[in-house]
């Protein structure tokens, strides 16, 4: 028969084990940054904010985390110039992926997120969006071709105006150019209507 002593100790060993079975594991929870949608022209993203917490959902203070950026296709960059970024969580075992600026590459990516703490790591996926705002210049070829959009407003015994459009892009080719009479009214940028003089 084993003594008292060994018995108690094995039993003690055994509820530690337990006890530490129990409190392991960290989860990351997205706070800010999931689904959001970046200006590519304005080069302005949102920043990803994450938050470690353990098994009970308690905040882990001193977690290691790093943001990972995809190395092509959209994307951006971090404020340190990086695509990665490590960070250490605060007292409220939050992470924030600082100075995120879009790449000019329109598209969804994903931001991969890892945390460690005491040995144990997790990871998740924050995706956001690339995006260019209606209006925005289109690319093409070697180099980018705007278009501008003229409106003439004829007054007068003129019946409804007169619409002028004229582009200017990258080759002669892409302007044309519609004479309009004389007193017509010219306004560039978007429809702003004018009355004749």
């Amino acid at each position: 028969m084993q003594p008292v002593a060994v018995r108690a100790g094995a039993a003690l060993m055994l509820s530690a084990f337990l006890i530490s079975a129990q409190t392991t594991g960290l989860k990351i929870v997205v706070v800010e940054g999931q689904g959001a949608i970046n200006n590519v022209r304005e080069h302005r993203a949102k920043e990803p904010v994450v938050q470690v917490v353990d098994d009970g959902n308690a905040p882990v203070p001193g977690a290691t985390v790093t943001f990972q950026l995809p190395d092509s296709g959209a994307s951006g960059m971090f404020g340190t110039g990086e695509r990665m970024l490590t960070m250490i969580t605060d007292a409220k075992g939050q992470a924030t992926g600082r100075g995120l600026r879009p790449n000019q590459v329109v598209g969804k990516f994903g931001i991969r997120v890892s945390a460690s703490y005491r040995g144990e790591t997790t990871s998740t996926t924050i995706f956001q969006t690339n995006a260019a705002p209606a209006g925005a210049a289109a690319s093409s070829g070697g180099g980018g071709s705007k278009k501008f959009l003229w409106i003439a407003l004829v007054g007068g015994a003129a019946a409804g105006g007169l619409v002028a459009a004229r582009g200017h892009g990258s080759s002669p080719s892409q302007n044309v150019v519609t004479v309009v009479p004389p007193g017509t009214v010219l306004v560039p940028s978007t429809p702003v209507f004018q009355p004749p003089h």
